[in-house]
């Protein structure tokens, strides 16, 4: 891409083994259960796979030297940088998740802060504790210079259809910042622990029961600004949302929403970790080339190690290739600096 279109991909990475250790120290049974739950979700034979595959690439998850050398190899003039959901920490109490965030926004906006021209951050929040939800936003975004934050597709008993969130997304529509949404873990729990199914079916599936909470409680239209980018493509939904619209039309326990669900698809952004070429098209066709945004999954091995290539091998027209490599990215960002 030519200097005036720098390439842009939302999706990458971060690893913080310092906040996990402190993490382990401050709670060492609730890190231990929830590394059970995580063995008992992915299975032991995925679990063997994924442990030397993050070892390996912990200088790309940590090291902004290497992250930016394998930019450069990429062709990537720009990241966009949260968390590995490992993060998340959902079973942490509200003392623990609040220093977690805060935390995680600091360590976030320094490493960032390295190579400012090159790297943008998102931080986090406390997504189940409501109450504070609103103190963390700020603080990532007004406090750090973040972005915006990253959360999950729920957090105990919190979904993103809870009353409880209205300030949340209040505060992040006047704000103007970005919300990504990567799940972590998926509630189907041990019917997915063989195959790596934990990811290739329940990362898909949890992206499409927030965003299909998001849609039908009506969230977006109470907060038409918000700028909510789905990883994965929004997983499921984009490609199963005629269900959606039929039972919104015949079905009044599925009317919460102003419109049909397919019209939220154009409301919401989404990245290009599909994996297929023909998703790509049909995902650009459902939202529009306005709201597609370039990403990867920087560094883990479901991710894309060529995501610009990938966007190129989709056949789809010059302009909404531009538009997808950094185009759109750079105006979700533009559009909150002047907000």
């Amino acid at each position: 891409m030519s200097a005036q279109h720098p390439t842009v991909d939302v999706h990458a990475h971060v690893l913080l083994p310092g906040l996990h250790a402190e993490v382990e120290r401050r709670a060492p049974e609730e890190v231990a259960a929830a590394a059970d739950l995580e063995r008992r979700r992915n299975g032991i034979e995925s679990m063997k796979v994924s442990g030397p595959m993050v070892g390996s690439r912990i200088p790309k998850l940590t090291d902004v030297r290497e992250r930016l050398a394998s930019m450069d190899a990429q062709g990537i003039d720009r990241q966009w940088v949260s968390v590995s959901p490992n993060h998340f920490y959902p079973w942490a109490g509200e003392g623990l998740a609040g220093w977690v965030a805060g935390e995680t926004n600091r360590l976030v906006a320094e490493h960032v802060g390295q190579a400012p021209d090159r790297l943008t951050g998102l931080g986090v929040v406390p997504l189940q504790h409501p109450a504070h939800i609103v103190e963390y936003l700020d603080d990532a975004v007004l406090g750090r210079g973040l972005a915006g934050v990253e959360i999950s597709s729920f957090a105990g008993d919190v979904e993103l259809s809870d009353e409880r969130l209205e300030p949340f997304w209040a505060r992040a529509a006047e704000l103007g910042c970005v919300v990504f949404l990567h799940p972590f873990g998926c509630s189907l729990d041990e019917r997915l622990d063989r195959f790596y199914l934990a990811n290739t079916v329940g990362q898909p599936t949890e992206n499409a029961v927030a965003l299909s909470h998001l849609i039908f409680s009506g969230v977006l239209d109470r907060h038409p600004r918000l700028k909510i980018v789905a990883a994965h493509g929004g997983g499921y939904l984009p490609f199963a949302i005629g269900r959606s619209d039929h039972a919104w039309r015949v079905r009044p326990d599925a009317r919460r929403c102003e419109h049909e669900p397919s019209t939220y698809l154009r409301k919401l952004w989404f990245d290009t970790v599909v994996h297929d070429p023909m998703a790509l098209r049909h995902l650009v066709e459902v939202a529009g080339g306005s709201r597609v945004l370039l990403g990867s999954d920087f560094p883990f091995d479901m991710g894309s190690e060529d995501p610009l290539g990938f966007v190129r091998s989709a056949g789809l027209p010059s302009e909404i290739v531009e538009r997808i490599a950094g185009a759109n990215a750079l105006s979700l960002v533009e559009d909150r600096v002047h907000a």
